[in-house]
C-alpha cells in the first residue's frame, strides 16, 4: 500500500474510488477491515513521522467503538516492531458518555488506555478525553476549555472517525447543527440500544455525552472515517449519495474539502456503483454481475425471469448487455436454469443420481459433514432444516460449536438455573454453589463477568444445544464445544485471535477429515464473533488444503439471523416443508436463555425464530416470484472454494 502523500490516501483498492454523479465523498474500499485498519494506520503512522521530521507536534483527533481497535492494534505493532514514537503527538478524543467515571471499563477513557496509550509512548500531559466525571455546573465551562486547548495545540492535522447507525460523527445525534461545537448531548434511543450489550442492558447505559461539535469536527485538516460490514452499508450510502442534511449528520463532511472514506466490502455493498455499476458506467458482464442485473431487473419491473423482454433490458442500463450476449429469451434462460439448479432437497447429495447440474456431488453417498456454529444456536437458526435433512439422509453430521455463547445469557436467567439446581441438589451445604451466590452479590456490570458465573452461562447454552442436536437426532460424541479461547473475556470486547484458537480449529477438522463443512458466512454479525470464527475457519483451510483428503472437501456458507444471501449469490437452495419448518422452530425453543428478550438482537426486534422463519418464507416467496416453484420455506446457502 504506498502513499505518494501522507496526508492522503492515494490506495486504490479493486474497486475503490471512482467519481461518480452519485457519490460526494471521495472513499477507498479494501478487501476487508484488517486491510484497511492498516490503510489508515499507515496513513498515521506516515503523519507522525512527517511531523517528527519538521520538529512538530502532530495533533490527532481519535475515535472509539468497534471499528477503530484494529488500527490501534496496528499502532502499537508499528512502535513496538518499527520504533513508530508518539512522543510529538497530541491526541483529542471524539466523546465520551456522561456522566460515567474514567475508571469504568466502558468509558472511553479506559478503551483508549487499553487499546493504545497504555502500550505507546505519548507522554500523559497530551492526551485529552472528554471527561464524564465532571460536575453538572461546570460542563459548560470544561467544553469551552476543551476547545479552546485544540485551538492552543494548532487544531486538529487527522480526526479519525467512525459512523453510528443513526449517521452519527462523535454523538453528534440527527439534528446536530452545522455551526455546533464541543458540548453535551442527549443520545438518541438507537445509539442507546446499539451500546446496550456492552453496558449489560439498556438501562445501564447513559442518557448524555461530551462530545466535539460538527464544526469542530470539519475544522481538523484532514478527516479519515471508516465503516466495516453490511449492517453500516445503509448509512454509508445515505452519508456518500444523499443530501447534506442535519438528520445524517456523517453528510456535513461533504462540505471538507480532504476527507476520505475507507470501506471494506460489505460497508460499500449499498453504492450505486457496488449494487447497480450498469447505472453508473459500462460493465465488464461476468456472470456474477449477469446474475445479479437479472434478479435485480425482476424485482424492479416486478416479472419473472422468463417474461422479461428487451424493452425491460433496454429501459434500465442494460443494453449493452443484450448486445454481449444475445436476446432477453437467452439470457432469461440461462438465469431461470441457474436459478432452477440451486434447488434441491438433498444437501448431501442425491446417491445415484446424475449430479451434473445438482448443487452437490452424488458421491460419497454417505458424507462426514461438520455444521461449525459461532454461538450455540446458529446451527439450529440458520440450517435448522437442511441439518434435520443431513441427519434424515444418513450423513455422518458434526456440529461444532465455536464458542460458549455465555455472555449472551443474562444474570437473571443463570441465577434461576443456579436457584434451580441448589433445589435439585439440596446444596445448602454446598460451597461452589454458595460461592457462585456470592459472585450474584457482587456482580458489577462495568466489570468482566466472573468466571465462575461465566462457567454457569456456559454450561446452560451447552445443555440447551444438547437438547437440540438429541432433538434432531445427533448422538452426544458428535457434538463438540470447543470453547475457542478469544471469546472468554467476560466481557463484549473480544481477545485477539490466538494461535491456540487456530490449532483447535485445525485440530478438529484433522480429526474428522469432512467432505462438507458449513459454517457462517454472516458478517454482518454486531458484535463480530461470526466474522472472527469464519476467518479462524478461512486460515485453517489455508493450512489444510494440501492434504489430499481436502480434495472430496465442500465448503457451504450459510447467514445468521440478520440477512440473508441476494437470489443472485444462492447455490443451493433446501426447500423446507411446513412440518419442517415446525420442526426447525422447536429445535429453537430448545434455547429457552435466547428466547424472550435475547439480550443481542442487533437492530431487529422480533425472536429469532421469528426473524428467521420470516427470512426462509421470504426466500420461497422470491423464488415463486421469479417463476421457480412454490415452497413453504427456503434456506439458503453459497459454496467457498478454497482449493
Amino acid at each position: 500500500m504506498q502513499m505518494s502523500n501522507p496526508h492522503h490516501l492515494d490506495y486504490k483498492a479493486p474497486g475503490s474510488f471512482e467519481e461518480t454523479r452519485y457519490e460526494k465523498l471521495h472513499n477507498v474500499i479494501c478487501e476487508n477491515p484488517n486491510q484497511g485498519s492498516k490503510l489508515i494506520a499507515q496513513c498515521i503512522a506516515n503523519l507522525i513521522k512527517d511531523k517528527q521530521e519538521n520538529n512538530e507536534t502532530c495533533v490527532l483527533g481519535l475515535a472509539t467503538g468497534s471499528s477503530p481497535i484494529s488500527v490501534y492494534r496496528e499502532l502499537v505493532r508499528l512502535h513496538r516492531e518499527e520504533g513508530l514514537s508518539f512522543q510529538n503527538v497530541v491526541s483529542f478524543n471524539l466523546d465520551e458518555y456522561y456522566p460515567l467515571s474514567k475508571e469504568d471499563v466502558q468509558s472511553y477513557h479506559y478503551f483508549m488506555h487499553t487499546h493504545l496509550f497504555n502500550h505507546v509512548d505519548i507522554k500523559p500531559e497530551q492526551v485529552h478525553i472528554p471527561r464524564g466525571e465532571v460536575e453538572v455546573g461546570k460542563v459548560r465551562e470544561f467544553c469551552i476549555e476543551y476547545e479552546n486547548k485544540i485551538k492552543e495545540a494548532g487544531g486538529i492535522d487527522l480526526q479519525i472517525l467512525g459512523i453510528g447507525r443513526t449517521g452519527h460523527i462523535g454523538f453528534n445525534e440527527p439534528g446536530s447543527h452545522q455551526n455546533s461545537k464541543t458540548r453535551t448531548i442527549t443520545l438518541d434511543h438507537l445509539t442507546r440500544y446499539d451500546a446496550a450489550p456492552s453496558f449489560q442492558g439498556i438501562e445501564n447505559v447513559p442518557r448524555k455525552a461530551i462530545t466535539m461539535g460538527i464544526q469542530t469536527i470539519l475544522s481538523a485538516k484532514r478527516i479519515l472515517l471508516m465503516a466495516w460490514g453490511t449492517n453500516k452499508s445503509e448509512i454509508i450510502q445515505k452519508a456518500i449519495e444523499g443530501s447534506i442534511s442535519p438528520m445524517i449528520p456523517t453528510t456535513y463532511l461533504q462540505l471538507h474539502k480532504n476527507t476520505t472514506l475507507v470501506l471494506d466490502h460489505g460497508a460499500a455493498s449499498e453504492l450505486t456503483r457496488i449494487k447497480t455499476p450498469w447505472l453508473v458506467s459500462q460493465c465488464e458482464w461476468d456472470e456474477i454481475l449477469r446474475s445479479k442485473a437479472i434478479t435485480w431487473l425482476c424485482e424492479q419491473t416486478k416479472k419473472s425471469i422468463l417474461k422479461l423482454i428487451d424493452e425491460d433490458y433496454n429501459k434500465h442500463g442494460m443494453s449493452d448487455l443484450l448486445a454481449l450476449h444475445g436476446s432477453a429469451y437467452d439470457l432469461n434462460i440461462n438465469m431461470f436454469n441457474k436459478l432452477q439448479r440451486s434447488i434441491t432437497g438433498w444437501p448431501g447429495g442425491k446417491p445415484n443420481a446424475d449430479d451434473t447440474y445438482r448443487a452437490e456431488r452424488a458421491l460419497p453417498e454417505k458424507k462426514r459433514v461438520i455444521i461449525f456454529s459461532p454461538h450455540p444456536d446458529d446451527d439450529v437458526i440458520s440450517m435448522g432444516g437442511t441439518f434435520d435433512r443431513l441427519v434424515e439422509q444418513g450423513h455422518e453430521v458434526h456440529i461444532a460449536y465455536q464458542t460458549s455463547g455465555n455472555i449472551a445469557v443474562s444474570d437473571q436467567d443463570a441465577k434461576r438455573f443456579l436457584e434451580v439446581t441448589k433445589d435439585l441438589l439440596q446444596s445448602d451445604q454446598n460451597q461452589h454453589t454458595l460461592s457462585l451466590e456470592e459472585e450474584f452479590e457482587k456482580i458489577n456490570p462495568q466489570e468482566p463477568t466472573p468466571q465462575g458465573i461465566r462457567n454457569l452461562k456456559g454450561s446452560i447454552r451447552k445443555r440447551e444445544s444438547l437438547g437440540a442436536t438429541r432433538y434432531i437426532g445427533i448422538p452426544d460424541e458428535q457434538v463438540h464445544f470447543m470453547n475457542l479461547p478469544f471469546y472468554e473475556t467476560g466481557l463484549i470486547d473480544k481477545n485477539p485471535v490466538s494461535q491456540k484458537d487456530l490449532d483447535l480449529t485445525i485440530a478438529l477438522i484433522e480429526e474428522l477429515k469432512p467432505h462438507q463443512i458449513y459454517a457462517a458466512g454472516d458478517l454482518a454479525d454486531p458484535h463480530g464473533t461470526h466474522r472472527v470464527c469464519l476467518d479462524l475457519i478461512f486460515e485453517a483451510l489455508e493450512t489444510l488444503k494440501t492434504k489430499p483428503y481436502m480434495k472430496d472437501c465442500w465448503m457451504w456458507l450459510y447467514r445468521g439471523a440478520w440477512h440473508e444471501w441476494e437470489i443472485h449469490e444462492i447455490e443451493m437452495a433446501v426447500p423446507m416443508s411446513p412440518d419442517q419448518v415446525l420442526k426447525k422452530r422447536k429445535a429453537i425453543f430448545f434455547h429457552q436463555s435466547q428466547k424472550d428478550g435475547v439480550m443481542f438482537q442487533g437492530e431487529d426486534n422480533r425472536e429469532f425464530w421469528i426473524r428467521v422463519e420470516d427470512r426462509n418464507t421470504a426466500t420461497a416467496k422470491k423464488y415463486k416470484e421469479f417463476g421457480l416453484s412454490e415452497y413453504a420455506a427456503i434456506e439458503a446457502f453459497k459454496r467457498h472454494h478454497f482449493l
